[in-house]
């Protein structure tokens, strides 16, 4: 990001040799030459770093410092000063400046000068990155009142079931709902409404490594093991001794890593791949799944044994489709984070969009609907998004979304429909999902994408369906 440098000086010949030197080096460089213009300045621009003169016409220099630094205390200052004027310059260094400096143009002044801004410059940046992270822990500490996103009757529930299982910081929990419902953020919740909030949270996904690095990435190794292990390495259970382990996609892990899970579970201890002595931990084991593990099972394809320790404490989260008005709940959360992201100061959806947001189905769920929000915002001109700005497939529904809410809204009173209009959820995620195929000429990598859900979701599903041809 290029720095920005405030030079407040009533002496012209000097600020535009400043400018033009700083300029070259990359900063962009605003000027005023009086106390009460270098002020506003100050207070509009926020720069990294001010020069301030501390003989002005308008204002006396160290006024015009603890203004500046009331307004922006971020904000580097360096005061200039001439000869035999030392004393007003360590004052100022004690009401606040980060330097002071000889006001001579020479040649060497600015080198020097250059330095002490680039140190200032590198200072802030420091300085922004540590509030961050003390912010950043802070947020942490108070995470255990985290809650799932949701006002619907269910998500109420489950926020009083994480609340329930956090108290009991050993007990095994199986997370299962469709892709995109947010089972890595409840396991999160978790962990953070948990005794263990202070340690790590780790997670791996069982679907994206082969079996040795799988087994590897959870026991770790000794060096020697195979050819590469070059070194010992410490695995995920290791790393998160006393905190908590997520480990997503549980339906998709190899049966040969199986009987070694099933060994921590019941016994806390494990080999690194290669090793020779077991390593007790304390870790408390989340997995999530989006498969039916009981139908794994029966086709021999999970550990039996393993499944029942699993489902110790097994919690299901519903489908955004079964949330009602959460829709509209979750979508304004997400106006204000990419609002905070991309910059922008839209209000929200329309009615006549948040009429199609609750007509679609959502087969991709709350990831779903975080993406069509992203997209919606990014072609957003104005401080509202409109249907115009959805996806081609949700703007199809606009003709349904506005004939169903004028018909609940005559005389404020709601009217019977006609049952045999409607047709049922699985129907209507049939033919989204047959649509979205067609569209991408039966790449299922493509449609996946598009219905923002992963390709193992998507196969299930087409099975489910019949879609293959």
């Amino acid at each position: 990001m290029q720095p920005t440098l405030v030079i407040i000086d009533d002496e012209s010949l000097i600020r535009r040799v400043l400018r033009h030197h700083f300029e070259r080096k990359g900063y962009r460089v605003l000027e005023a030459s009086t106390a009460s213009e270098g002020i506003h300045l100050v207070r509009e621009e926020a720069p990294h770093v001010v020069l301030l003169d501390l003989k002005l016409p308008d204002v006396d220099g160290l006024t015009a410092l603890d203004q500046i630094k009331e307004s922006q205390p971020d904000s580097a200052v360096i005061v200039l000063t001439a000869h035999g004027t030392y004393e007003k310059a360590v004052e100022a260094v004690k009401r606040g400046a980060e330097d002071f400096l000889i006001k001579e143009p020479a040649e060497g002044n600015l080198a020097a000068m250059e330095l002490r801004v680039s140190k200032a410059v590198e200072g802030l940046r420091k300085n922004r990155i540590r509030s961050y992270y003390r912010q950043h822990f802070r947020r942490r500490a108070t995470d255990r009142d985290a809650a799932i996103p949701g006002e619907h009757p269910s998500i109420v529930e489950l926020n009083k079931l994480v609340d329930l299982v956090a108290q009991n910081p050993s007990t095994t929990i199986l997370i299962t709902g469709e892709s995109g419902t947010g089972k890595e953020l409840m396991a999160k919740a978790i962990h953070q409404k948990s005794g263990r909030r202070d340690k790590s949270f780790v997670e791996i996904n069982c679907a994206g490594l082969s079996e040795n690095l799988l087994d590897s990435e959870l026991f770790g190794h000794e060096r020697g093991a195979f050819t590469d292990a070059k070194s010992m390495k410490r695995g995920l259970l290791e790393v998160a001794d006393g905190g908590t382990v997520l480990l997503d996609e549980i339906g998709d892990m190899p049966p040969a890593v199986q009987p070694k899970l099933l060994r921590v579970l019941e016994a806390r201890t494990f080999r690194r791949v290669g090793g020779l002595s077991d390593i007790s931990v304390d870790v408390r084991i989340i997995t999530a799944t989006n498969k039916e593990l009981k139908k794994l099972v029966e086709a021999g394809n999970f550990r039996e044994d393993l499944y029942y320790r699993l489902k110790v404490m097994p919690v299901e989260i519903p489908p955004l489709r079964e949330r009602g008005r959460d829709v509209l709940f979750l979508s304004q959360l997400f106006v204000q984070e990419f609002n905070a992201l991309l910059k922008k100061r839209i209000r929200g959806f329309s009615q006549q969009a948040q009429e199609i947001l609750l007509a679609y189905p959502w087969p991709g769920n709350v990831r779903e609907l975080k993406n069509v929000t992203e997209r919606a915002m990014i072609l957003c001109s104005g401080d509202v998004i409109l249907p115009e700005h959805l996806p081609a497939d949700l703007q199809g529904l606009t003709g349904q979304a506005v004939r169903v809410s004028t018909e609940e809204t005559v005389d404020q009173h709601p009217r019977r429909r006609d049952p045999d209009r409607f047709s049922s959820l699985a129907e209507l995620e049939k033919t989204h999902i047959r649509e979205a195929l067609e569209a991408t000429g039966g790449n299922r990598t493509q449609t996946a994408k598009l219905l923002g859900i992963s390709r193992s979701t998507l196969l299930d599903k087409i099975k489910r369906y019949r879609l293959q041809k």
